[in-house]
């Protein structure tokens, strides 16, 4: 089997990842795309960092299973599938499935740390940046996490201001210069969602014709 082709994707939160790769993955086939989400990757609740609050925060490097992360791109780039526990956001009503990502030509790696991480990034083959203007990302935020999390508007706002911004600042931001495109969601990505699609398309056209 060919080396799978890396594709990276960041942004702050309320950028606009989910909905861009979800629209990305309804053009292709999971024998074409695999998506790898970093939101899988969450340590146990008991193993995350509290603020001076006393509040768990959810949103720095130290979060997530990076050697986990590694190992198990190690493993789709040499050919084998992965299994992972889904991530269901500490929502308790929320039933969580065994994951099973099967190699394909293009692998994408999604979450807030796939540059930050530099063994990942190393293995990255193209680097994809969403952008989006602070208090769009913010209004985006509030939405999601009070509608499909169910979380009290104080706390949203808390969390944004003392822990989601001052880590795009830190592990996200400095990283926009590495990548290779910047989508720009204020109003829609719908521009860079064709380049993206017709990328993919062009190299599983090259693919084919080898």
């Amino acid at each position: 089997m060919q080396k799978p082709f890396f594709i990276g994707i960041t942004g702050g939160s309320g950028s606009g990842k989910t909905t861009f790769i979800r629209d990305l993955r309804q053009t292709f086939t999971e024998t074409e795309l695999c998506v790898v989400s970093l939101d899988d990757y969450y340590l146990p609740r008991d193993k995350q960092k509290k603020d001076s609050q006393g509040i768990v925060n959810f949103d720095l490097p130290s979060c997530f299973d990076k050697k986990a992360i590694v190992n198990d791109i190690r493993k789709l780039r040499k050919g084998k599938s992965i299994h992972r526990m889904e991530y269901t956001f500490n929502n308790e009503k929320a039933n969580p499935k065994m994951l099973t990502f099967r190699p394909a030509p293009i692998i994408l790696i999604e979450g807030l740390f796939v540059f930050h991480f530099k063994k990942v990034r190393r293995m990255m083959d193209l680097n994809i940046f969403m952008h989006a203007k602070e208090n769009l990302k913010v209004i985006r935020r509030i939405k999601r996490d009070r509608v499909e999390r169910n979380y009290p508007l104080d706390d949203v706002l808390y969390r944004y201001e003392n822990h989601v911004l001052p880590t795009y600042e830190k592990f996200i931001s400095p990283y926009i210069d590495l990548s290779d495109i910047i989508i720009n969601n204020n109003d829609s990505f719908a521009r860079g969602l064709r380049v993206v699609k017709g990328f993919i398309k062009n190299h599983l056209r090259e693919l084919d014709g080898k």
